[in-house]
């Protein structure tokens, strides 16, 4: 508990919602202990080639209905 509360500062609901395996590798990165021979973060350049791999995406465009009201009249002003 003190390492989940104390060291990685969890609230208590997300503490006792973990499981073991969940706790002990956020406790492996937090050390930095290799985990399964390969280094428990990730370093810059693994980021940048996963960005690479994996570009964002522009989020959709939000739609609007067309509403009535938000038409041009025949003049060509707003209602």
């Amino acid at each position: 508990m003190q390492a989940g509360l104390g060291l990685l500062r969890l609230t208590p609901a997300a503490f006792w919602t973990m499981t073991p395996v969940e706790l002990q590798t956020a406790l492996d990165g937090l050390s930095g202990v290799a985990h399964r021979g390969r280094a428990a973060s990730v370093t810059r350049a693994d980021l940048a080639r996963l960005n690479a791999r994996f570009p964002d995406k522009a989020p959709p465009p939000i739609l609007v209905p067309d509403l009535p009201n938000n038409r041009e009249n025949e003049h060509g002003r707003s209602r």
